[in-house]
């Protein structure tokens, strides 16, 4: 695909440091104006955080949203950024959010019958939140 042709601007290219990638195709992407960033060495998981990350924000977010235009994607993107480390359960952490500790467990029996769950919809309803209210 030619860069020249797309309507986008390509400012950055993050890439490997894979031998396949010659000085030649550096040269090619810094003539366009492309700034080239390399991963990190020897950080095999690099990768595959993000990657988690992506399909889950594809997933959870984009595959079930229409996107307007840039501004709209900008401000879905920020909501779900905030959402997932602040408020989406994580199974390695045990069901807690990364930037929120784990709440303190219910060791009262009637505090457990008599529950009180408020929701919040974010994003027009695509994603949930769920609190015990204050």
């Amino acid at each position: 695909m030619d860069i020249q042709d797309t309507a986008a601007t390509v400012k950055y290219l993050i890439r490997d440091r894979d031998s396949r990638y010659t000085a030649a195709f550096d040269a090619v992407l810094a003539d366009s104006g492309i700034a080239i960033t390399k991963t990190g060495i020897r950080v095999p998981r690099m990768n595959a955080t993000m990657e988690r990350w992506i399909r889950t924000c594809r997933t959870e977010l984009l595959d079930r949203t229409l996107i307007l235009n840039q501004a709209h994607l900008v401000h879905a993107l920020r909501e779900y950024e905030s959402f997932y480390n602040e408020h989406r359960p994580h199974p390695a952490l045990h069901s807690a959010a990364p930037q929120r500790p784990l709440p303190a467990p219910i060791t009262e029996p009637d505090r457990v019958s008599h529950l009180n769950i408020r929701r919040r919809d974010r994003l027009g309803g695509i994603l949930h939140e769920y609190q015990h209210p204050a």
